[in-house]
């Protein structure tokens, strides 16, 4: 039977055995695990990282529910240390809701201007600091709704205060850190924070939020960075899937 050209090209690319044996199998797929062996692993990271940071707490510093609110608002998009070095002076100058409310647009401006973005936020501080005088006595309210409300806040903020300035816990913090650790231990894929805190609150105990969002931070900011994570040094590398 004569050789033709379609017959020669089928033989040209055709794979002989030995290539066929010899093609890398793709690895394995990692199998879905279930919501309990989601819950069990999640103890474990959480027991793990108390273990390796036991004193784990909120870092901005504040006594008072006011403070904490006002410093939470700075905090978006700033570092903790430098929203601290500011609120150092300024909790001084203006101790109540009042005095905010009341304060003079350019010099509250000129008290936070080492803050990203401080004209919107002294914006945002006044409005809230009236609402505060005008709706809540010039205190700050106890409930998830009404702080998320505020000029400045939302659910996260509202999370912060209510967590920490009064033990009230409605929900779980969901920052940057919380959001890329939660997506790289396989807990999530989302990149909502709303999605992530309802995820994350399904499978930690109610009595355990605050703390859990601040040993995600301290291991975000020491380990599990942005860019680099330190995987050699984690002590959840067991643990963690790596879905980077």
């Amino acid at each position: 039977m004569p050789t033709t050209r379609a017959t020669r090209n089928a033989k040209a690319t055709a794979p002989s055995a030995a290539t066929a044996t010899t093609q890398p199998t793709p690895p394995a797929q990692r199998q879905p695990e279930s919501q309990e062996e989601q819950r069990a692993r999640m103890a474990e990271i959480t027991d793990a990282l108390r273990q390796q940071y036991p004193d784990a707490h909120c870092s901005l510093e504040f006594e008072t529910p006011l403070q904490l609110l006002v410093a939470t608002i700075l905090a978006a998009q700033c570092t903790d240390e430098r929203v601290n070095m500011v609120t150092k002076t300024l909790f001084k100058k203006y101790p109540t809701a009042a005095d905010y409310a009341n304060a003079d647009p350019s010099e509250l401006e000129a008290d936070i201007k080492q803050i990203v973005f401080y004209r919107n936020k002294a914006k945002n501080i006044r409005a809230m600091a009236t609402i505060l005088v005008s709706r809540y006595n010039g205190e700050v309210p106890r409930t998830l709704a009404e702080v998320a409300a505020l000029p400045g806040a939302a659910r996260k903020t509202a999370n912060v205060v209510l967590g920490n300035a009064y033990g009230i816990i409605e929900g779980m913090a969901v920052d940057t850190h919380v959001g890329r650790l939660a997506r790289r231990m396989g807990f999530t894929i989302s990149e909502d924070s709303v999605v992530i805190e309802q995820q994350l609150t399904q499978l930690v105990p109610k009595e355990m939020w605050v703390l859990f969002s601040h040993l995600l931070i301290y291991h975000g900011r020491a380990v599990c960075q942005s860019r680099k994570p330190l995987c050699d040094q984690c002590v959840l590398a067991a643990k963690c899937p790596k879905v980077i």
